[in-house]
């Protein structure tokens, strides 16, 4: 029987061939991202820019946290809804109680005790502190850097924005990635739910004035819209609060999950800055003065 010598590739023959190996992996690659990136085929949040003009502060740290950010951000503790660091074994939804609020001071200001990572630039701590300024505005919240005090807040460039549910006790981390969540909408966003709050769209009442659109929603990320006996704190549902999900959030096909019931034009949630019930919800949680003593 006649055998059939194998025949040696030569150097520029091989040379091509690992050029169109490495040409066909990159643009594997680019598909990929497209497929992730594209706002009709997964867990995205939020709609192409070309597509949407009035992105949320939501949308923007659902951007961030769905490529960035572990789901589980280490063996005991997971995000919920998003940006809400809830640790196995504690309780994560009732800080309308009064147990998880920060303490409040006899000249009747809440002052809450920060500390900068050193990894963050003069201007990004510049930046962190306009959000917090945002949060200082109209109500009796104080924001101080940290010196002896046993409860505060560790802002950290971890993976992703998040932060837990009202005061923990002891130190605990706000998480601030770099540069993706140094916005000061974002900002103040977490540090919301750092004085307590949840997102506006878990309230127990929610069905009175939004539809959840459910066969639009992503189906990992359904628990996100989950809703709780949380306080209304006896202030109307707020359609334009910081807190509340954009009409896209977890959208799997580009379609609205969350429709106002409405007639009116509304717009979900906020691009910047606190509306103002947000307000008075931080000074009726802590039980401060309306918004015009500060």
């Amino acid at each position: 029987m006649a055998t059939v010598k194998a025949q040696p590739i030569r150097p520029a023959k091989m040379e091509r061939i690992i050029l169109l190996c490495v040409l066909s992996t990159c643009l594997s690659a680019v598909h990929t991202q497209n497929f992730l990136f594209s706002s009709k085929r997964g867990p995205i949040g939020y709609k192409d820019r070309d597509e949407q003009r009035d992105g949320t502060v939501m949308d923007e740290i659902i951007k961030t946290n769905e490529f960035q950010a572990a789901r589980m951000l280490d063996g005991t503790t997971s995000l919920r809804e998003g940006d809400i660091a809830v640790t196995s074994g504690r309780r994560s939804k009732a800080c309308f109680a009064r147990s998880c609020l920060w303490s409040k001071s006899v000249d009747g200001h809440v002052y809450i005790a920060y500390q900068f990572s050193p990894e963050y630039s003069e201007m990004e701590t510049s930046l962190i502190k306009k959000g917090m300024e945002n949060i200082e505005k109209g109500t009796c919240v104080r924001f101080v850097p940290w010196t002896h005090q046993q409860d505060y807040i560790d802002i950290q460039p971890k993976s992703g924005c998040w932060s837990y549910l009202g005061s923990r006790g002891g130190r605990q981390t706000l998480s601030l990635q770099n540069p993706d969540c140094l916005q000061v909408g974002v900002i103040a966003h977490e540090f919301m739910h750092a004085l307590g709050f949840v997102h506006e769209q878990s309230r127990f009442d929610r069905d009175n004035y939004i539809t959840i659109m459910w066969p639009n929603i992503w189906r990992d990320r359904l628990r996100n819209f989950e809703k709780f006996r949380t306080d209304s704190l006896g202030l109307p549902y707020d359609y334009s609060s910081i807190m509340h999900f954009g009409m896209y959030a977890y959208s799997q096909d580009g379609e609205p999950t969350i429709i106002p019931k409405s007639t009116k034009a509304i717009k979900l949630g906020q691009t910047s800055t606190l509306s103002h019930i947000d307000r008075m919800k931080i000074n009726r949680l802590y039980n401060c003065g309306e918004d015009d003593d500060y």
